[in-house]
């Protein structure tokens, strides 16, 4: 990846693992990057394996006073940022800085929408992974984990993916028009 202003990665069919890592060195090189729709990342291996692990995850806690931490996450986009967090020296200066410099969101949100996303091919779960070994959605995961916001996501998608629809029908016709004003003229 070249250095450019802000760089927007689609999260869609990506393993966490591989993405987080390629993320990682980008932040502490001094890029800026956004990651869109975190709900549909995905981790090698059986889902209901995957669960086990987190709920294993889960019980580690503060015996005293649990609201101490380690913090549980649920939301997708906040288990990415701790996996990201994981890779980076994120105590020092220089680490805070490149976590300042990550966003992560679940869906699409309005700035983004209309911006050109980018994917990621070595963590990209059709290349990296085996045909036929298991993989689990990370937004199922945090669903079973107690992610409540999943449904509202889901709807917002919906109508971004509608008006989507509609503007790139739009375009074409204009594109039709403009190539046959070209073709006459």
């Amino acid at each position: 990846m070249g250095f450019e202003k802000v760089i927007v990665v689609d999260g869609r069919g990506h393993l966490i693992g591989r993405l987080a890592s390629v993320i990682a060195k980008q932040l502490l090189n001094g890029q800026r990057v956004v990651v869109v729709r975190c709900e549909l990342l995905n981790v090698s291996g059986s889902f209901y394996r995957n669960k086990l692990k987190y709920f294993a995850f889960l019980r580690k806690r503060m015996n005293s006073n649990p609201s101490h931490g380690p913090y549980h996450f649920r939301a997708p986009s906040k288990i990415l940022w701790r996996t990201i967090r994981g890779m980076i020296p994120h105590k020092t200066q220089r680490g805070m800085e490149a976590l300042n410099r990550l966003k992560v969101f679940e869906g699409i949100p309005p700035p983004y929408d209309k911006t050109k996303r980018m994917v990621i091919p070595s963590a990209l779960r059709v290349l990296r992974l085996k045909p036929g070994r298991r993989y689990a959605s990370v937004g199922r995961i945090s669903r079973e984990v107690g992610w409540k916001y999943g449904d509202i996501v889901d709807k917002l998608e919906t109508k971004r993916k509608e008006k989507s629809a509609a503007f790139f029908e739009a375009k074409k016709k204009l594109t039709a028009l403009r190539a046959k004003a070209e073709a006459g003229a």
